[in-house]
């Protein structure tokens, strides 16, 4: 007769959590893991039509840094409640690091919509509801070009994490920022969506090679814009290359 496996106290109590915690509900772990919620408005309205809820999972870790976006989902929007279901990658996710939940409701390109308080994220939760408020119309038309962006992406390659490399735009077209090593400043000539950045003068600091390759492309980048476009509900700015291909991304800070 086989003799009965016998597991110890412990790893016994370590499948038992590991199952408790498999079937908690809205949750589903597999490769990665589903949660599932609502986006809620308080308002007695419906939504026009080709409204779209969207939900992101964010690291909010660093306050004078741009959220970083671990998942993101979009669905249609008609009426409150509007449900969603998100999977996300828990092996993103890093132990001291802070997450919270974003949403917003978008129609014909116009934020209407938004979360205006934090909604921390809990991994085990059954169920979550984010609660966004109406947007006053004018305040969605427009954000400037002028102000503070920090660089999120450049020429495709992202960039350093916790190195900052910025841009500084005045309204009379004067620029400044600081590459990743060194601070430089000069000109930029903007016409509607066409932006050309003159010459650049910078610092001459010497810095980690990995720092100075990604000052190194960012002033490239610069050089190639030739169009600008900013996404108002993402609060980010895009320059483009004249065959309109995205050569550097920002977040406003």
């Amino acid at each position: 007769m086989a003799r009965p496996l016998l597991i110890g106290r412990r790893p016994a109590m370590a499948l038992i959590a590991g199952a408790m915690l498999a079937s908690v509900a809205g949750v589903a772990l597999a490769d990665g893991t589903t949660i599932t919620g609502n986006v809620v408005y308080r308002e007695r309205m419906l939504l026009p039509e080709g409204a779209v809820a969207t939900v992101r999972l964010e690291d909010v870790s660093l306050a004078d840094a741009p959220a970083r976006v671990i998942a993101e989902t979009s669905v249609p929007a008609h009426t409150s409640p509007t449900a969603f279901s998100i999977d996300y990658d828990p092996g993103q996710l890093e132990a001291g690091h802070t997450y919270a939940w974003r949403a917003s409701i978008t129609a014909a390109d116009q934020l209407m919509f938004t979360t205006t308080e934090r909604h921390s994220f809990d991994p085990a939760a059954s169920g979550v509801e984010l609660l966004v408020h109406r947007v006053a119309s004018d305040a969605v038309t427009t954000l400037p070009l002028t102000g503070a962006w920090l660089a999120e992406d450049i020429d495709g390659g992202g960039v350093i994490d916790n190195l900052q490399t910025t841009l500084e735009i005045a309204a009379d077209g004067k620029v400044s920022g600081n590459g990743g090593c060194n601070r430089f400043g000069g000109s930029a000539k903007i016409d509607g969506d066409k932006i050309s950045f003159g010459n650049l003068a910078s610092t001459m600091m010497a810095c980690a090679e990995a720092a100075m390759n990604q000052e190194q492309k960012f002033h490239a980048a610069l050089g190639a814009a030739r169009t600008f476009r900013i996404d108002v509900e993402q609060r980010k700015l895009f320059l483009s290359d004249e065959a309109g291909k995205v050569v550097a991304q920002f977040s406003a800070m």
